[in-house]
């Protein structure tokens, strides 16, 4: 039991705007999850030539975020050949790109996919010598840091995708956790991290006409209890993790395809809703049942995003729809301070993250656009790298990792 509460509270810790470890960058979003590197020493400007350290070609394409962790870089790629789809984990050299290792985890035939998605937009995870690579309806596997040897695999949990994959999974205790949003019958589930077991799985039931989603959970503490918080098409749920018994759900209409990872913030989880009901909201986490006439504390309704994560720095949050709208919200009223354009070309799907005290926002055309917290608006810089890609950044000590479309990048001063 000792254990087991030591735990709980170590993962719990991350959930705090955190300091940066020393170029570790283990999921999507960083350590905790909620796109924080405060004290990292990260340039402010560059360009396709100007504070990039190293710039490799990478072979396959892939939305998912790289992650770092014991010296490397890892990424997952999806390499089409004709009617094959070869599905890839890599491993490269944090100080100069040089490649380690690449491994193919599963052969599948190549498939329909959405002209903004890919077969590998899932991030990786990294946890004590041991990665998880997730492909949604394709499988999810464990792999060796140092070899890339593959440790399992767990291949049973299918389903009938739309638009492809996208939702990464979340580590907690012994397990990983991610959504099967489909097509069809949605499910969230649980795997032994050591094995690839199902521990459990658990129907959404909410009805929706599309039930398609690709969200990441959050796992959160509230009142010394963890909650898996998954967000999907029609609500946000709050599960067990230990069981995959639902605790809670707040409906949000008919909002689907639903990606931002949501936040925890003062006891409120703060979700977006989705394509068609593209709404910000925040619930107290501390209900039970359907919660949407209860907890459900206030509602923003517009330049909500439908794709890049919501942030918060220094109590004030931040949303940039995919046009490039940014707006900073008060997390405790839902009062907007500002909204203003980053730039004029929109194109969002990353999302943004705070390091050396400053938001960084990365639009689909390679400009990054970076901002001052605070309650005006205040633009400090707008750099460009020349190339396209709609992954998310990873932050290192001293620097950014960037996938591009065809190629990745270590930016420092």
């Amino acid at each position: 039991m000792i254990a087991r509460l030591l735990c709980l509270t170590t993962t719990f810790l991350f959930l705090s705007p955190i300091q940066l470890k020393a170029d570790f960058w283990p999921e999507f979003r960083g350590a905790g999850g909620q796109g924080h590197a405060g004290n990292a020493n990260v340039p402010l400007r560059w360009s396709e030539t100007r504070n990039v350290r190293w710039k490799i070609p990478v072979a396959g394409k892939a939305w998912s975020s790289p992650i770092v962790a014991d010296g490397k870089i890892f990424i997952s790629t999806a390499v089409v050949e004709g009617d094959r789809l070869s599905l890839q984990a890599r491993a490269y050299a944090l100080a100069d790109g040089a490649p380690i290792w690449e491994r193919e985890v599963f052969e599948k035939a190549d498939e329909y996919m959405h002209k903004k998605n890919s077969h590998a937009s899932p991030t990786p995870l990294y946890e004590n010598g041991k990665l998880y690579y997730h492909f949604g309806h394709h499988g999810t596997a464990s792999l060796d840091a140092a070899s890339g040897n593959i440790l399992w695999t767990q291949t049973s949990l299918t389903y009938k995708p739309v638009h492809g994959t996208g939702g990464s999974p979340a580590i907690w205790e012994d397990r990983l956790i991610f959504s099967c949003d489909g097509a069809e019958s949605p499910v969230v589930a649980a795997l032994d991290k050591s094995t690839g077991e199902i521990l459990w799985k658990t129907p959404r039931k909410v009805e929706i006409s599309r039930p398609f989603s690709f969200a990441t959970p959050l796992v959160i503490e509230v009142k010394g209890n963890a909650q898996a918080i998954v967000p999907g098409s029609g609500a946000v749920i709050s599960y067990d993790p230990e069981s995959g018994r639902e605790i809670w759900r707040a409906r949000y209409g008919e909002g689907f395809s639903v990606v931002p990872r949501p936040l925890y913030h003062e006891g409120k989880v703060i979700v977006c809703s989705g394509f068609m009901v593209a709404n910000l909201i925040a619930i107290r986490a501390d209900g039970s049942g359907d919660v949407t006439d209860t907890h459900v504390e206030w509602t923003v309704e517009k330049q909500i995003p439908r794709e890049s994560s919501p942030i918060i720095v220094e109590d004030l949050l931040y949303i940039n729809d995919d046009k490039g709208i940014l707006s900073c919200i008060d997390p405790a009223t839902g009062e907007n301070f500002y909204r203003e354009r980053l730039d004029g070309r929109g194109g969002y799907s990353s999302s943004p993250v705070y390091a050396g005290g400053h938001l960084y926002f990365h639009n689909g055309e390679g400009v990054t656009t970076v901002v001052k917290p605070g309650k005006s608006f205040e633009k400090i810089a707008e750099n460009e790298i020349g190339e396209f890609g709609l992954s998310s950044f990873a932050v290192v000590s001293d620097g950014f990792i960037i996938r591009t479309e065809e190629s990745l990048l270590r930016l420092g001063k």
